[in-house]
């Protein structure tokens, strides 16, 4: 979208028209004329409100992405009541809520197969969507650590560590579209649990002893 002009009840159809384009005939598939027709708009009003396929590509992402965050907007919960492994499920329940009730897993296959061609969209597809969750997430660890609840050298590290144990089953087998794999996976709550157990062995604060490397 142009710079300084609010998103309007006519974005949104013509992002949503553009999703769906995009999503079944990649990116090279798509015109501002079809995104037009698509979203029942003149191509002068898509041409106005984003001036080319690529902005409407990249608003589109941004779109996509804005529903990760919770009813109050933010990325990660973290309260200080919580415990880490309050946070740790909390986190892995969003990431499973996203890739289950939105098009991340479609929207996923999309930029795995256009990287290689348009890197920009990858590029595009992390800094505004899962960089800022990865960050967001790192910070909350940060607050663990401070707090006493974790401990941790690294979190950027570990929150792609934790991530990477949520997503290996729930999301990638779905985007690579491995069907004998996701036939014989465990379940998702399986999962989040051992994600979150084995995060613990690794990372939670020795509660006796002397205090073991980070």
């Amino acid at each position: 979208m142009k710079t300084g002009r609010r998103r309007s009840a006519s974005d949104a159809k013509i992002l949503a028209a553009a999703k769906e384009l995009f999503l079944a005939d990649r990116y090279e598939g798509v015109t501002l004329e079809r995104i037009a027709e698509h979203a029942g708009v003149s191509r002068q009003t898509v041409y106005n409100r984003f001036g080319s396929k690529e902005t409407v590509f990249r608003e589109m992402t941004r779109h996509h992405w804005s529903a990760f965050a919770g009813p109050d907007r933010r990325l990660v919960e973290c309260d200080a009541d919580q415990t880490a492994e309050d946070v740790l499920r909390s986190f892995a329940r969003s990431l499973q809520r996203f890739a289950n009730e939105t098009d991340q897993i479609p929207f996923a296959r999309l930029v795995v197969s256009e990287s290689r061609r348009l890197p920009w969209i990858a590029d595009e597809f992390y800094q505004v969507g899962k960089g800022p969750v990865v960050e967001a997430f790192a910070g909350c660890l940060d607050t663990l650590v401070r707090t006493g609840r974790l401990r941790c050298a690294d979190t950027y590290l570990a929150a792609r560590q934790f991530m990477g144990l949520v997503q290996e089953f729930l999301v990638w087998p779905q985007v690579m579209a491995f069907d004998e794999e996701t036939a014989v996976q465990p379940s998702a709550d399986m999962v989040i649990e051992e994600a979150v157990l084995s995060f613990l062995a690794r990372y939670a604060p020795a509660p006796h002893g002397p205090a073991r490397p980070a």
